[in-house]
């Protein structure tokens, strides 16, 4: 998301970087830079002219000046501030504050028609669940035709779930039914997803009150589309004044949008931005932290989210296995596809690249060759067991099997044989020089 203005940051930290000794004067233009940056990223004006006072008058300060690396403590106060702009300092306030497992804690998911509440209803359900939770999702919606069974069709598919009653007109009714059915059921967390419309009109309000009042939530989310800009900004200050929120949830956080709505809305709203939407895919939701988010806007990537990612779809045991066969040279094609599939777990290619220290910005989407990557694995796909575990079995009737079953061509399944050999050979050095190769495994080489 934050492609354009990490570059354009990056790029005014360099009249202060590498300097010993630096002045107002740089200073100035460094700052002055990044309000520009921030500007052309759609972040609200208030919230711009409060960074920009805040930054120049504790750079100006002996501190800076004065020290030893003048540069390195100028993008300290740079990346403290965007912190403090995008949350709070405090790692808790961005938790959600549910009760424990002997009380049925209950959020509400508000949002406008279109904005993705539905499907972030499951995606944070699914989350939940991950971390030892039971949720039921409550079909809430009973405006949108589509809703109730979007929600049904989303909890199946993630084994979660979820009640919803055919003609219901009166939400407050069927958030009463599931809650006996919570009880009755072990049911620790009700995730509701909340009636939506096209715009915030006083109806809607009135029915998220009633809602509101009989359910007391312990979370009020409001669910807001990052595409429409400081829209969302304004949307959420809405909800917040009418109804009360307790956090954001910002979807189609991968999108090319300029990232203002991320950067001004804890400012304008007072509210903690607490998970993003960061795909199509159920898994594709994610805590938002500041100050990883600050580290990634400054160049400086987000070592420690890819690394969560990593252990999300990597098992401990199996990654110590891949490293001793990658000593032995025993990684065989099986060991690839097994790879190839973890790692497209992991989410795209581009947001993993962007959490790579000095990769934001180096490598575009249209440099992944997607098509290549499907192929890799269609071709892994079609080859037996047998030939997956001794690739030197593969001769050319048995290359122009693989060919027709996974639609390439002879030419290219060799390609693929030839690249493993190579990327066997540079896997063993890795292994030997202490590398772990289980990080991102040979995805690296298979992927150019």
């Amino acid at each position: 998301m934050f492609d354009k203005l990490t570059q354009k940051v990056t790029d005014a930290l360099r009249f202060v970087t590498g300097k010993s000794t630096i002045s107002e004067k740089n200073i100035e233009d460094a700052v002055d830079a990044i309000k520009m940056a921030l500007l052309e990223a759609d972040v609200n004006l208030r919230v711009v002219r409060r960074f920009v006072n805040s930054t120049i008058e504790e750079a100006k300060g002996e501190k800076v000046l004065r020290s030893v690396d003048p540069g390195q403590q100028f993008i300290k106060i740079v990346h403290d501030r965007l912190v403090s702009f995008l949350g709070d300092t405090d790692p808790s306030a961005q938790n959600l504050k549910l009760r424990g497992p002997d009380v049925i804690s209950t959020v509400l998911m508000l949002g406008l028609q279109g904005s993705g509440k539905t499907t972030s209803s499951a995606k944070l359900a699914l989350r939940l669940k991950k971390e030892g939770r039971k949720p039921l999702l409550v079909a809430c919606d009973l405006v949108r035709p589509a809703a109730m069974e979007q929600l049904a069709v989303l909890g199946n598919q993630i084994g979660i779930p979820v009640h919803k009653e055919d003609g219901a007109q009166n939400s407050v009714t069927v958030y009463q039914n599931a809650l006996s059915w919570a009880k009755q059921n072990l049911i620790d967390t009700l995730i509701i997803d909340t009636t939506g419309r096209l715009q915030i009109d006083e109806p809607m309000m009135a029915e998220l009150s009633r809602l509101k009042e009989a359910a007391k939530p312990d979370e009020m989310l409001l669910v807001a589309d990052a595409m429409t800009g400081q829209s969302a900004v304004d949307i959420a200050k809405t909800f917040d004044e009418k109804i009360g929120l307790t956090g954001v949830v910002l979807t189609k956080f991968d999108s090319d949008t300029r990232g203002g709505a991320a950067l001004s809305l804890k400012t304008i709203t007072g509210k903690p931005l607490k998970f993003v939407g960061t795909g199509e895919k159920s898994e594709d939701f994610e805590p938002f932290y500041p100050e990883r988010m600050a580290g990634r806007i400054l160049g400086m990537g987000d070592v420690v989210t890819l690394v969560e990612k990593a252990q999300e779809v990597i098992d401990q045991k199996a990654a110590i296995e891949l490293q001793k066969k990658m000593e032995k040279e025993n990684f065989t094609l099986e060991d690839w596809l097994d790879q190839l599939r973890a790692v497209k777990k992991m989410g795209s290619l581009q947001s993993m690249l962007e959490m790579i220290p000095g990769m934001q910005g180096q490598i575009s989407e249209e440099d992944i060759d997607k098509a290549d990557l499907k192929r890799q694995e269609a071709i892994l796909s079609s080859m037996t067991r047998k030939e997956r575990a001794n690739h030197l079995i593969i001769g050319p009737s048995r290359r122009g099997r693989v060919a027709r079953g996974s639609g390439t061509s002879v030419a290219e399944v060799a390609r693929l044989l030839k690249k493993f050999e190579k990327m066997r050979g540079m896997m063993k050095k890795m292994a030997k020089m202490g590398k772990n190769p289980a990080n991102f495994m040979q995805g690296a080489q298979g992927y150019r």
